[in-house]
């Protein structure tokens, strides 16, 4: 048992004052309530810790080699995939591994509280099955663990180079699986998780997108899904809609609503590039849009129209995709400013009576935690106790409260200094700022990069 006091929390009916919260030993939270005398751990301000639900954890380690111009004088999202493509031949289970964990330990110290993983490097650099097909995702699940972050782990289905079904070449090849070696594989991927994975991590799947996937592949994909989780990325460059439409007579957005039964269990990734028709549909349907605003900013795929989807009651997460920038108050900053911009307004998603720092982070925490199939999100009894706590006795928060020092935190630039504690399923994994195994993962990951390093 933990037991845990703040002189104020995001509690669900509001900001409380002098809040207890007990912490079983299964991670949940056994009661929440008015604090009867201050804990040997107080904290300042407590908040829920949103659930990161699109991550690609092993391009953390190309994190700045990208923003060179290459020999295309129009370098895009095209480009930086085809050099992304190029890194991936040094990554071997073991430096994936070191990869991943670094990336679960930044996010975690960055104020998330668990994290959804896009998991789609399966094979061995030629392209080559692993004795265990699941070995990557076993090394996902191990990294989970060294970092103590609740994981969902999605098992991406890749099967072709684009809408023509063309075959995957060069690095691509480390991706694709048929159905049913997929079946094979996440099953693998299922085994792990239950055996070495926390009792709170979970397992959905991904169809990767619509020109990588064929409807034999989704529908082999769906039936694998049960009742977890579905993830796929929709509607993120101009050149995909125009490649899906071509394909298949109809945008991508448009042509998934027609002819899936798109509900709460799905995640649509990106959908930068939706008409307002689409836009409102898929609002209707309950499902997640996945943003993931600095990714999106940084390979230019557009801007996702929050005023409106969240206008029509559509619901949203964030997630750091690419992780060139692990930050979860420069995400949120990163999306509203991006309406700023296009709307040449001023608290384009703040809403009467709640103010936009609030709705933003109300509507991160309600989207990751649909998103990753996870019990969290909120400070109540029964709910995984996904928390971070800031300090505001500084020269960022200024001792302010409520929904102003959450404004504060995320607009004045400085909320992850202000970070002290962060528990994921109850595990306390960052004390006074820092990650209780930083050193070890730090030393692994720095080792790791010198090997790729000498190896380019």
């Amino acid at each position: 048992m933990q037991i845990l006091t703040a002189s104020q929390a995001l509690m669900p009916e509001g900001w409380q004052r002098d809040v207890e919260i007990r912490v079983g030993d299964d991670g949940r939270i056994e009661s929440a309530g008015p604090m009867t005398s201050r804990a040997t751990h107080h904290l300042d301000l407590l908040l829920p810790a949103p659930l990161n639900l699109h991550s690609h954890a092993f391009q953390r380690a190309i994190s700045g080699l990208t923003e060179a111009r290459g020999p295309d004088p129009a370098d895009t999202f095209w480009t930086w995939r085809q050099q992304m493509y190029r890194f991936l031949g040094g990554l071997d289970p073991d430096r994936v591994e070191a990869i991943a964990a670094m990336v679960f330990m930044e996010m975690l110290e960055a104020g998330y509280g668990a994290v959804a993983e896009f998991h789609y490097l399966h094979h061995a650099a030629e392209g080559q099955p692993h004795d265990d097909s699941a070995e990557m995702s076993a090394r996902i699940v191990a990294a989970a663990q060294q970092a103590g972050i609740g994981l969902t782990l999605l098992p991406v289905l890749y099967q072709w180079g684009g809408c023509d079904a063309r075959p995957l070449a060069g690095g691509q090849r480390r991706f694709g699986n048929d159905p049913d070696h997929f079946a094979r594989l996440h099953a693998g991927a299922a085994r792990h998780v239950v055996a070495h994975g926390h009792a709170d991590d979970r397992i959905g799947v991904a169809p990767h997108s619509l020109r990588a996937v064929d409807a034999g592949g989704m529908a082999a994909a769906l039936a694998l899904a049960g009742d977890g989780p579905v993830h796929m990325h929709l509607a993120e460059q101009v050149a995909e809609v125009e490649e899906v439409q071509a394909h298949r007579g109809a945008r991508p957005v448009t042509w998934l609503l027609d002819n899936h039964a798109v509900d709460a269990r799905w995640c649509l990734i990106h959908c930068t590039q939706m008409t307002p028709e689409e836009t409102t549909r898929l609002a209707a349907t309950g499902a997640v849009a996945g943003l993931c605003p600095i990714t999106e900013s940084n390979l230019g795929d557009g801007i996702f129209d929050g005023v409106r989807h969240l206008g029509a009651g559509g619901h949203a997460g964030i997630g750091s995709d690419s992780n060139v920038h692990i930050a979860l108050f420069d995400e949120l900053r990163t999306l509203e400013y991006s309406q700023r911009l296009r709307d040449r307004s001023r608290a384009a998603l703040a809403v009467q009576g709640v103010s936009t720092g609030r709705r933003l982070y109300d509507t991160a925490l309600a989207g990751g935690a649909q998103a990753g199939g996870r019990n969290a999100g909120r400070i109540a009894p029964g709910a995984l106790a996904d928390l971070v706590a800031l300090a505001t006795d500084n020269e960022w928060l200024c001792n302010r409260t409520g929904d102003t020092a959450l404004d504060t935190a995320i607009f004045g630039g400085h909320g992850a200094a202000c970070v002290t504690d962060v528990w994921s399923g109850g595990r306390h994994v960052v004390r006074d700022g820092r990650h209780i195994s930083r050193d070890t993962i730090c030393a692994r990951f720095r080792a790791v990069m010198a090997e790729l390093e000498t190896r380019a």
